[in-house]
């Protein structure tokens, strides 16, 4: 089942609650929460504390994906904040150590992704796959949202899901960065089961709309 995660950084940010709300009424699978420390990315979003004052507005859940310098210092307050899944970069300084980082996410209790960038081949996983929960394709170079899709993304995407399936590993395949409706059913057709939607969805004159219309590229 393809699900649709659109990224509340494209919404108000003065009033998230309102993004909250209005994307639990579109019925989005996942909220993607895009943690940016202006270090490792050149943005600076939010941190834990938003996500725990968001985390009693909603059931839906709630997708990690830290853009951060060092994420092992933030690892339990996230956790703690409520996120259900931590997603973290490949190419962090702090992920030298990359097995024990996922070992420390999937013991405190949450799920694990490792997010690569446009430019970092999928083999840097090949050891590491089977532990994971998730793998963030980059379609766009993280930062900034409203960016066009890099079509070489869809050659990443295939040979995940074609080594996944040779290995049996039941992995969420995750594509951010210039998914819009014109571009959606290839990307599902590569293999993504998850599409992360900032512009194409908060920023819509519809968002309720948006959503039911990407989850029909699914069909």
């Amino acid at each position: 089942m393809i699900k649709i995660a659109p990224s509340i950084l494209n919404g108000d940010m003065s009033n998230i609650a309102a993004t909250v709300a209005m994307l639990d009424r579109a019925e989005a699978d996942w909220l993607h929460l895009d943690v940016m420390d202006g270090v490792f990315v050149p943005n600076i979003t939010f941190g834990p504390k938003t996500i725990a004052d968001m985390r009693p507005q909603t059931k839906t859940f709630l997708d990690a994906h830290l853009m951060v310098h060092d994420p092992n210092t933030l690892l339990e307050e996230f956790a703690k904040a409520g996120a259900d899944l931590i997603t973290v970069h490949y190419e962090s300084p702090g992920c030298t150590h990359l097995d024990r980082v996922i070992q420390r996410i999937h013991g405190l209790g949450v799920k694990a992704g490792v997010a690569l960038n446009p430019a970092t081949p999928d083999s840097v996983l090949d050891y590491i796959l089977d532990s994971l929960d998730l793998v963030l394709v980059m379609s766009v170079n993280p930062g900034f949202g409203g960016q066009k899709f890099i079509p070489y993304s869809l050659r990443k995407i295939e040979s995940i899901a074609n080594k996944a399936a040779k290995r049996g590993v039941n992995l969420e395949i995750e594509v951010d960065g210039g998914v819009k409706v014109n571009n959606a059913a290839e990307v599902i057709n590569a293999g993504a089961t998850v599409l992360v939607a900032g512009t194409a969805v908060v920023c819509a004159p519809d968002p309720i709309q948006a959503v039911k219309d990407l989850k029909a590229c699914a069909k």
